[in-house]
């Protein structure tokens, strides 16, 4: 199981937007800088986030992108979900109803504990624990995270 690259940089681009929090909202052109993300692929991503509820447009003038709650609340598993959609490894996982044998398939067991060890991870690990991480591992390069 692969994350896409929306995976891996809206991961970037929520921990950029944490990690700038306190110079006020994060402009799209900055973060893509920062993250070396093309304008228009940040900006697909930006807005499926923002769908979610996870960020929220600041326009006019010192606008920007903000978290909508606090980085404790926020979970990769939220970010991941935004831009990925379901962690389940087979469709079957999230609806039985697709497939005529979920009811005696032997594997659906092990794709469910595969999608709930996922969950469990992914739901551990928080905005605000990353932020944290970043900051032990290379303070200095807080502009340039992940």
């Amino acid at each position: 199981m692969k994350l896409s690259t929306k995976g891996r940089y809206g991961t970037r681009a929520m921990l950029d937007i944490a990690v700038h929090k306190d110079n006020g909202p994060c402009v799209m052109k900055d973060i893509s800088k920062r993250q070396d993300i093309s304008p228009k692929y940040l900006d697909h991503i930006l807005s499926a986030l923002r769908r979610a509820g996870l960020i929220k447009n600041i326009r006019g003038k010192g606008g920007g992108y903000i978290l909508s709650r606090p980085a404790s609340v926020i979970t990769l598993k939220d970010i991941i979900e935004a831009v990925e959609g379901s962690l389940s490894p087979v469709e079957c996982v999230d609806n039985p109803a697709l497939c005529d044998r979920s009811a005696e398939c032997p594997t659906i067991e092990v794709w469910r504990n595969v999608r709930d060890a996922v969950d469990g991870v992914l739901s551990a690990a928080t905005l605000e624990s990353l932020v944290e991480l970043q900051k032990k591992k290379e303070p200095s390069a807080l502009q340039y995270v992940i």
